[in-house]
């Protein structure tokens, strides 16, 4: 993992394979080596956040390849059947956890160890939840944007045209200018993630859906056993060797569709801080189910900033790779 921002350092989290995950024919496994990053900045009001929601992104990604189990690397490929929406509804679906009351209430700590105030969630909540349809505008905008180009005459291509478009999508699917221009972008910029943004639309869909449908059979999500094995059972040891439709109808008994993501963006404020209260407060009674010094990943993790390794959990376990980040991260942070 390499967490932290510097210069020269590419500026957006991304998350790559070295190794695939498979099992060979005599039964041996062959566990994956994944690299991935974030963007955190020490010091920088606003980036810790920045950097948490990236690293549960990647890491969401990392976990799932990590628990391919086919007889074949090929099936630990992103090719098709493997789809954005696929590849995109494991990664979204543990960045979700940096919004959930119940996941802060056990473990967003301080430095002292003191549990995040339910004040600091509410005043978040208060904050984003009214205006929350609008990330939705903002996503449908690229994949609406990228139609009206590709199907565009070869003849009428200009950079006249394309900015002209782009205004007029920003305008009728956000309502006026974007916080961030259609061209900025960068999906739309590169050649090789170009038609991809819709993925991210559907992968939304996913996310909202299978939670729904967790809440709606376990009660909970965070810290429960049985969420975990659902989605290694169902969503990541599939691999590529199932299409993302038939996975998602496969764990919630559903054809995908976006009625949980907008029953979501429907809640009424009042209710869902009433009820995000309730579950940060069954949090903090509950606590971790395991203790950082207890935990165990199956897995090797280094630390590393650029070519320098910062921890190894080889070292001294999980725990102590933890605070030695943490002290590490801190001496940044002061002047």
């Amino acid at each position: 993992l390499d967490l932290l921002d510097r210069q020269g350092k590419y500026s957006n989290g991304f998350c790559h394979w070295p190794q695939p995950a498979w099992r060979r024919p005599d039964g041996t496994w062959v566990p994956s080596v994944a690299n991935f990053t974030s963007l955190a900045t020490p010091g920088q009001v606003g980036s810790g956040h920045t950097g948490l929601v990236t690293l549960l992104h990647e890491g969401g990604h990392a976990a799932h390849f990590a628990n391919i189990d086919q007889p074949s690397p090929f099936f630990s490929q992103e090719r098709a059947p493997m789809s954005v929406a696929y590849a995109e509804n494991q990664s979204i679906f543990l960045e979700y956890l940096h919004e959930d009351a119940a996941w802060l209430g056990r473990f967003a700590r301080n430095a002292a160890g003191r549990v995040i105030p339910w004040e600091v969630i509410e005043k978040h909540i208060r904050a984003t939840h009214p205006y929350s349809v609008t990330s939705l505008r903002a996503m449908l905008a690229v994949p609406y944007f990228e139609k009206r180009l590709y199907e565009l005459p070869e003849a009428e291509l200009s950079v006249e045209t394309l900015l002209r478009m782009a205004a007029e999508v920003e305008r009728d699917i956000q309502g006026g200018a974007a916080a961030r221009p259609l061209l900025s972008v960068p999906h739309i910029l590169a050649d090789e993630a170009s038609c991809y943004y819709h993925g991210y639309v559907l992968a939304e869909m996913s996310v909202h859906q299978t939670r729904a449908h967790f809440l709606s059979v376990y009660g909970t999500i965070v810290d429960n056993p049985n969420v975990g094995r659902d989605l290694t059972q169902r969503y990541w040891r599939p691999g590529n060797g199932t299409p993302f439709l038939d996975l998602v109808k496969g764990l919630t008994g559903k054809s995908l569709a976006a009625d949980a993501w907008v029953k979501a963006l429907g809640e009424d404020l009042e209710h869902k801080l009433t009820s995000e209260k309730a579950e940060y407060e069954k949090g903090v009674a509950a606590g971790a189910r395991v203790k950082l010094e207890d935990a165990d990943l199956g897995m090797r993790v280094l630390i590393k900033d650029g070519d320098d390794v910062v921890c190894d959990s080889n070292d001294a376990g999980l725990g102590a790779l933890c605070s030695k980040f943490s002290a590490w991260v801190g001496a940044k942070s002061r002047p």
